[in-house]
């Protein structure tokens, strides 16, 4: 048997063993972890693509968007609904104008419905499934080309009313078909511009977007084509329309000249200044993803805010539309401050002191001249 004395003499023998084990294996773990890192080794990592961080882009979504988003809801909502309830109590559709202006209330009211949506798209995983995610990118580019098309055809409809007023005189009872039938061709052609969105949406990342990637080839195609025909063909047509309609108000001689000039400028200013900045921008993204996108991550993040900022002052247009369109005539003012009046949220004296000031104010009885070239 082993005595205690043998036991003692052997334990430090088995302790320098241990340590010398446990030494080598430290060296052995050492070697192969600077082979890991050894970035001066035969490796490539340049093939290899670093994540671009995007927090603070994030974070500026999630208190961006939900606000402007809320606020733009908000005054679309009611801007359009005064003007969809003062066509219909007062029954105004008397022209051209007036059916193109309450359709473009309804395309507006579609849109705002769809802000909350698309807030909650954009800050947070999207938990609504696959059919609402289609029905929101679907209602947004139909209310959107819509309305598009329906500002290009009411500058047309104000070019022949009044550059063209003798040719435009000669089909008046035919006004109120061609309207209609106008008004459902700029709808079917909104849906038709609409089908990518229905086919190719879908869930990517727990985000609702009809593209896979941001160098995805779709999204070039989706964004020329919206380019194109929701941006340069209105901008086109009213320009000409426009130009042509001031022209004619210079030759004439009348008191409202100088106001209908202005409103003319109004309506083509707030267009440029809400559409311009988020179609020079979507263009460049358009680019950078035609050419398979950027390594830049400061450059991909300062796209990121420019499309955000930029497409907050687009979706402007569905609350802005009916104050520059609508509120601004004459007598559709005077038709919503008695709607007002009659619904109890206006008194008597208030009303008379409205509409007799803004008589005095005009110098003459309003016409239909007076609504400033609009109905």
């Amino acid at each position: 048997m082993t005595s205690v004395s043998d036991l003692q003499k052997l334990l430090p023998v088995v302790l320098i063993w241990f340590m010398n084990f446990k030494s080598c294996l430290s060296q052995h773990e050492e070697n192969a972890t600077s082979r890991i890192y050894d970035y001066d080794s035969s490796v490539d990592y340049g093939e290899y693509s670093t994540i671009c961080v995007k927090n603070l882009n994030r974070q500026f979504r999630l208190w961006f968007i939900p606000t402007f988003y809320s606020i733009i809801c908000l005054m679309g909502l009611a801007g359009n609904l005064l003007v969809i309830l003062t066509f219909f109590y007062f029954k105004r559709l008397k022209t051209m104008t007036d059916v193109y202006l309450l359709n473009l209330s309804f395309a507006d009211l579609l849109f705002a419905l769809s802000l909350p949506f698309w807030a909650a798209n954009s800050t947070a995983k999207w938990v609504l499934g696959l059919v609402l995610c289609k029905a929101m990118h679907t209602i947004y580019k139909v209310s959107f080309y819509s309305s598009m098309f329906l500002l290009s055809f009411i500058s047309v409809d104000r070019y022949f009313a009044i550059a063209k007023a003798v040719s435009a005189h000669r089909h008046r009872s035919h006004i109120m078909f061609l309207s209609k039938v106008s008004s459902a061709v700029i709808w079917t052609m909104a849906l038709i511009f609409s089908i990518p969105e229905m086919r190719y949406t879908h869930i990517n990342n727990n985000t609702c977007t009809p593209y896979s990637s941001n160098s995805d080839q779709l999204r070039v195609s989706i964004q020329v084509s919206q380019i194109v025909l929701a941006f340069v063909l209105p901008l086109l047509v009213m320009t000409f329309c426009y130009s042509r309609i001031v022209q004619t108000l210079c030759h004439a001689r009348n008191f409202e000249r100088n106001k209908a000039i202005k409103v003319i400028l109004a309506v083509v200013v707030v267009f440029l200044v809400c559409q311009l900045p988020y179609n020079v921008v979507l263009l460049w993204s358009t680019v950078v993803t035609k050419n398979g996108g950027t390594d830049d991550c400061d450059y991909e993040n300062s796209l990121l805010y420019a499309a955000d900022v930029t497409q907050c002052a687009a979706f402007l247009r569905c609350c802005l539309n009916p104050f520059v369109y609508a509120f601004i005539g004459v007598k559709f003012r005077r038709d919503l401050l008695k709607l007002l009046k009659d619904w109890g949220c206006m008194s008597q004296e208030r009303f008379f002191k409205y509409t007799c000031d803004r008589r005095r104010s005009s110098g003459a009885t309003d016409t239909e001249t007076t609504t400033t070239f609009s109905p």
